[in-house]
């Protein structure tokens, strides 16, 4: 688990990062059921309930993350996220959305990541100490390669477009709408849950 997590750092294809982070949110779930002592919430219990919501948020975010790669991939023509730079001025909604993708998935409140991701870290350190720091630190590393991601792709440096190119775009409103709902369901995804401690 922790090589694939770590194969986001170096990787330069956005879907392969994307797909490195799902394995690693996997292995998070997984960590998650492996804290449980008890079906009961309230006596050892919390991993499984945390794991459950973290499946349901993660499906949110990362469907967002993807379709946002999808949109890239349309606009620019290639997978490689070293042939995108300074992309936010020509795709504000695939950036926004992108943004609060990377913001979920990075566990930062208010995005639902944030409550999912918490609950089992509360869950882990219920568990011991020892894997409580081991899965912060994991959930750090999430948050660095996938704002890593995100730098590059919007920020970096000027795009340039090569001679005979369009300038990117945004997606018609078919693509962009969803990106808009997803993005909107990862924001409040969190208050259809709570915590049973």
């Amino acid at each position: 688990r922790d090589v694939e997590r770590s194969r986001g750092l170096g990787d330069v294809y956005k879907r392969q990062v994307l797909a490195f982070s799902t394995i690693s949110q996997i292995g998070f779930m997984i960590v998650a059921l492996g804290v449980c002592t008890s079906a009961d919430p309230h006596a050892g219990g919390l991993g499984y309930m945390a794991s459950m919501f973290h499946l349901f948020t993660h499906a949110m975010f990362k469907a967002l993350l993807f379709l946002g790669a999808g949109a890239l991939i349309h606009a620019i023509g290639s997978n490689d996220y070293t042939a995108m730079h300074g992309l936010r001025k020509y795709m504000p909604v695939t950036h926004w959305t992108f943004l609060i993708g990377c913001l979920a998935i990075a566990g930062i409140i208010p995005f639902s990541g944030f409550f999912s991701k918490d609950e089992i870290l509360s869950a882990c350190g219920s568990y011991s100490t020892f894997v409580y720091i081991w899965m912060s630190l994991v959930a750090a590393l999430t948050a660095f390669y996938m704002f890593r991601l995100y730098y590059l792709i919007f920020w970096w440096k000027e795009h340039k477009i090569p001679e005979g190119h369009h300038a990117p775009h945004d997606q018609p409103w078919t693509m962009s709408l969803p990106l808009i709902i997803l993005a909107a369901i990862s924001c409040v995804a969190c208050l259809l849950y709570t915590s049973p401690s």
